[in-house]
């Protein structure tokens, strides 16, 4: 009896240490690289801020890369090769041809892109990347003044990126972005007295998902619900569950 007893002991422990061996390894985690260089909304260090929310909650490592305005260059632009997302938050940089090439490698690519606010005219050797890439149309925008409401299109309410999304509001001027591309798909639009624009889509370019949203002002980023549909969007486009740190703080 004793003997059956063991047996049975050994045979579960096997069991037990089979699969934990055949266990799905840990997915890596997702390799963002974040362009700043719009100082007018002080990117640098929103930008700083959100990294550091993203990698204290999430399974994500980013890589930040500055650019001045008085630049053409950034430094270690070649992070942007090896990543599997591309944030852009520029305002009007005229980047030297090398280094815009690896941004361009990476849409002609189909990898996913996450544009924020002036990302719109990010490049000013490249402004068709508004409307070849994000799919915009910014013509400029309203004056300053009337608080912006987000307002979330009814058809999208179920999609991923608005999850856990509360409606709130922003200080920073209303974007002019109307005759955006046919095949966006709108999330949400903004709303001042008289005039509504659109606000946040996503759309497919060369087969990759693309997120843009024309909010991103300094409050916006430490704005709950801006971070929650920013950070969803990150994960969303790139085709990725929101998988949390082991040790992540609480929302």
């Amino acid at each position: 009896m004793r003997q059956l007893l063991a047996a049975v002991v050994l045979a579960a422990a096997a069991c037990a240490t089979g699969r934990a061996e055949t266990a799905a390894p840990a997915a890596p985690p997702l390799k963002v690289c974040m362009l700043s260089g719009s100082a007018e909304y002080n990117s640098d260090a929103s930008l700083a801020e959100f990294k550091t929310f993203l990698e204290g909650r999430y399974n994500v490592a980013c890589t930040l890369l500055f650019a001045k305005d008085s630049s053409d260059s950034i430094p270690s632009i070649e992070a942007v090769d090896s990543a599997d997302l591309l944030v852009v938050f520029m305002r009007r940089i005229k980047l030297k041809a090398d280094d815009l090439a690896h941004v361009r490698k990476h849409c002609a690519a189909g990898k996913p892109v996450v544009g924020i606010r002036t990302a719109s005219h990010a490049f000013q050797n490249w402004l068709e990347f508004d409307k070849a890439v994000l799919g915009g149309n910014y013509s400029g925008h309203y004056g300053n003044g009337p608080t912006c409401e987000v307002k979330f299109a009814e058809k999208a309410k179920a999609h991923p990126i608005l999850a856990g999304v509360e409606p709130f509001t922003s200080r920073y001027s209303l974007y002019r972005n109307t005759g955006a591309a046919a095949d966006i798909d709108l999330l949400a639009t903004g709303a001042i007295p008289g005039h509504t624009e659109p606000l946040a889509w996503t759309r497919v370019h060369n087969g990759g998902r693309v997120f843009y949203t024309s909010l991103g002002g300094p409050d916006d980023f430490r704005n709950e619900p801006f971070r929650r549909l920013l950070a969803n969007a990150i994960f969303w486009t790139a085709g990725r569950n929101a998988e949390p740190r082991a040790s992540a703080p609480k929302p």
